[in-house]
C-alpha cells in the first residue's frame, strides 16, 4: 500500500511493507531450500513457515516459489527477492553485532582468583570506582587457565603457575609473598610438632615449597584439607589450625589483630600477572586498570610486608 503526503507537487511517498518477520521466514526457507529446515532452523513449525510465505506473496502478489512434488524451488522474483534479503539481513546482523560490541566496550570483565578477589581486591575496588566512575568493572571469580576467546573475558588476574599461549599478552603486576598465619599470636619454631597445617587444594605444594625456602619442618604436624584458600583462612582465624597463605590475602586480617605470622612471609618465585587478549595499551581503560592496580599492590606490599618479611630459619 502507497501514502501520499503533502500537495501533488511535493510529495513523499511511503510504501508499508510486509513484516520483517515474513521477510526472516522467507530468507530461511530460500537459503535451505525446504519449509522444514527453515523451520528447524527458526525453531518453529513447518506450518509456521508456510504460513509467513504465503502471507509475504500474498502481499507482494507474486509467488517466490514453485512447488512441486512436495519440494520447493525459488521462482524468477523469489531469486530476485533472496539475493536482496540476503545482503539486507548480512547488513542488519553486521550492525547489530557493531552496536552490540559498542555497548561491550563500555564494560571491563575482569576474572580473578577468588580469594585475592574477596580479600584483597573487593575492599579496594570502591577507591578505583571513585577515581575512575567512567569504568564499569564487572568481576568474575575464576583461577587457572582461561580461553578468552570463548569467554568473554578482557582481562584475567592469575598467579604464573601455569602456561599460557604465545598470544597471551601478560603485565606482572607484583611478586607473590607465601608465610603461615593463625589466631593464637605464638613464638616461631624450627619444627612445626604437633600442629594442624591447614592445606588447599587450589594450591596443594604451598605447604612444601615454604618448607623448602623458609627451612622449617613440618614433620610431625598434622594435615587438614580445604578446598579453596578462603576456607582456609577463615579455618585459621577461627582457630583451626596454621593456613598457608598469600600476604594479600590477609593483609587487613593482619593489621586489625584477627589473625597472626608467626614466621612473617617469604618470596616464593611466583609473581601475579594480569592477562589479556590483546596488549593492554591498546585499551585506555584496560590500560587506566592495569596501572592502577601495579600501584595498589606497591603500596600494600610496601606499607606492611616489611613487617612481616622472614629469615629463613638455619636448622
Amino acid at each position: 500500500m502507497i501514502y501520499l503526503e503533502g500537495n501533488l507537487s511535493n510529495f513523499v511517498v511511503y510504501m508499508k511493507l510486509p513484516s520483517l518477520a515474513s521477510f526472516r521466514f522467507f530468507e530461511a526457507a530460500a537459503q535451505t531450500g525446504s519449509f522444514v529446515k527453515a523451520a528447524e532452523q527458526l525453531h518453529v513449525t513447518h506450518g509456521a513457515v508456510s504460513r509467513q510465505v504465503r502471507l509475504l506473496e500474498a502481499a507482494l502478489g507474486v509467488e517466490l516459489f514453485e512447488r512441486r512434488n512436495r519440494a520447493i524451488f525459488l521462482s524468477a522474483a523469489g531469486r530476485s527477492l533472496h539475493a536482496t534479503t540476503t545482503s539486507v539481513f548480512e547488513q542488519l546482523e553486521g550492525a547489530v553485532y557493531r552496536l552490540q560490541q559498542s555497548a561491550r566496550e563500555e564494560v571491563i570483565v575482569l576474572s580473578c582468583e577468588p580469594t585475592i578477589a574477596m580479600k584483597w581486591l573487593i575492599p579496594r575496588l570502591p577507591a578505583f570506582h571513585r577515581a575512575n566512575p567512567d569504568i564499569n568493572l564487572h568481576l568474575v571469580a575464576a583461577g587457572g587457565p582461561i580461553d578468552f576467546a570463548r569467554s568473554g573475558i578482557d582481562m584475567a588476574l592469575r598467579r604464573n603457575d601455569f602456561h599460557w599461549d604465545q598470544d597471551v599478552h601478560a603485565e606482572k603486576i607484583c611478586d607473590e609473598w607465601m608465610g603461615p598465619v593463625t589466631r593464637a599470636k605464638e613464638e616461631p619454631k624450627v619444627r612445626l610438632d604437633g600442629v594442624r597445617l591447614l592445606h588447599s587444594g587450589t594450591r596443594p605444594k604451598a605447604w612444601s615449597a615454604w618448607q623448602r625456602l623458609s627451612g622449617v619442618s613440618t614433620k610431625g604436624s598434622i594435615r587438614v584439607d580445604y578446598e579453596h584458600f578462603y576456607l582456609c583462612v577463615q579455618a585459621a582465624a577461627s582457630g583451626l589450625g596454621m593456613a598457608m597463605v598469600s600476604f594479600l590475602m590477609v593483609q587487613d586480617e593482619l593489621e586489625s589483630g584477627q589473625l597472626y605470622a608467626p614466621y612473617g612471609f617469604i618470596r616464593d618465585g611466583s609473581s601475579y600477572c594480569l592477562l589479556s587478549p590483546k596488549a593492554l595499551s591498546q585499551n585506555e581503560k584496560c590500560d587506566r586498570f592495569k596501572k592502577w592496580l601495579v600501584a595498589e599492590a606497591a603500596s600494600s606490599l610496601s606499607a606492611n610486608l616489611p613487617l612481616y618479611v622472614q629469615t629463613p630459619v638455619i636448622t
